[in-house]
């Protein structure tokens, strides 16, 4: 007789898919050091547009996109990041990620475009893509995204997915240069399911 596999184990085996397509575009987990060039070139372009708020773009390189690249792969095999690239047509127009939250029950998404790729709705389908794979862990029970206070164009995608504001936060140094060093953090929890177990219509 088979037994059944604890919640516990479950949630360590589960990993969610490293491709996930979005219709005219697709979110590809990193291929290690072949995924270089591309990588750097699309972090290159991208530098004027993420510099005001990212705080890590004062540190690119050609080592620390290595770098990035070689742990990619590690922190996905032990669940501490899932790493996306955003690729349409072949070409990468942004990244994407989700990593383990300050509770072990609780993930937060990042998500960033190259600037020729924003205001198309690419970041809120590859989010929306990102929620709907992370709720079929076991572990995951909620959902954040943060963002600086002052960045008011990021607070539009978890808004739109119906994400709730739970809190504002100090950010702990360094800042991003145009940022005013206070996160706002949002929050999806886990669609509980209908009681008598039906599906919705």
């Amino acid at each position: 007789m088979q037994r059944a596999v604890p919640r516990a184990i479950m949630a360590v085996m589960a990993r969610p898919r490293q491709i996930i397509e979005c219709g005219d575009f697709v979110l590809r987990s990193w291929r290690g050091q072949r995924d270089f060039a591309p990588a750097f070139k699309l972090i290159e372009e991208s530098l004027d547009h993420l510099r005001p708020w990212e705080p890590w773009v004062a540190r690119h390189s050609e080592e620390s996109t290595r770098d990035f690249l070689a742990k990619s792969e590690s922190k996905w095999a032990n669940g501490d990041v899932y790493n996306y690239a955003i690729a349409k047509d072949g070409t990468l127009i942004g990244m994407c990620q989700t990593y383990r939250g300050a509770e072990p029950q609780g993930r937060r998404i990042g998500y960033w475009l190259h600037p020729a790729a924003t205001g198309q709705g690419i970041a809120t389908r590859a989010t929306a893509a990102m929620v709907t794979e992370m709720f079929t862990l076991p572990d995951v029970e909620y959902l954040e995204v943060a963002h600086d206070l002052a960045n008011t164009s990021s607070a539009a995608i978890p808004r739109r997915l119906g994400f709730t504001e739970v809190r504002r936060e100090q950010v702990t140094p360094p800042a991003a240069p145009s940022g005013s060093g206070i996160d706002v953090v949002w929050r999806l929890n886990r669609p509980t399911p209908p009681v008598d177990g039906s599906r919705r219509p």
